[in-house]
């Protein structure tokens, strides 16, 4: 018999303000190192990494203020919601981020967290910021685009 597997990804959380804010240079998957009940309401999709970033502490990846909700169901057991979580990188990207980091001025901003065969992954990508005028550029496009759909569609 078969072991059926789910080779696609079940997306559990988008961080959408992230491509707002940032120009994304380069992308990388993770993976994340979790406890029980962050696991647990993980899966219950009680994630939030709109404002989560990387930093790096004693030549590791953390992840900052992203926040995995209690678990109600864990007893003694339960872990803080806003803890840093470590990034599983190999060496050569953990060095290649650090380099990064400090001397281009890049930062390290989540863009989503799936499963993939069961683990939980987070898709981190190399940033710079916008500047102000840029975000408005965006919304200028957005909202023609906006308009002229609008437009075709009542033309049709």
């Amino acid at each position: 018999m078969k072991k059926k597997t789910n080779k696609g990804l079940k997306i559990i959380c988008l961080n959408r303000k992230g491509s707002f804010n940032y120009f994304f240079h380069d992308i990388i998957e993770a993976g994340i190192v979790l406890k029980g009940s962050e696991v647990k309401s993980v899966r219950n999709g009680k994630v939030n990494i709109s404002d989560s970033y990387g930093v790096e502490k004693n030549g590791e990846i953390y992840l900052i203020n992203s926040h995995i909700a209690s678990y109600k169901e864990s007893s003694y057991n339960d872990h803080n919601p806003t803890n840093e979580r470590k990034l599983l990188f190999n060496k050569r990207e953990v060095n290649k981020l650090i380099g990064k980091i400090n001397r281009d001025g890049f930062t390290i901003v989540p863009t989503k967290m799936y499963f993939k065969k069961g683990k939980v992954k987070v898709e981190v990508a190399i940033a710079k910021g916008k500047k102000h005028f840029d975000k408005r550029q965006v919304k200028k496009t957005r909202d023609w685009n906006r308009e002229k759909a609008r437009y075709f569609r009542k033309t049709s």
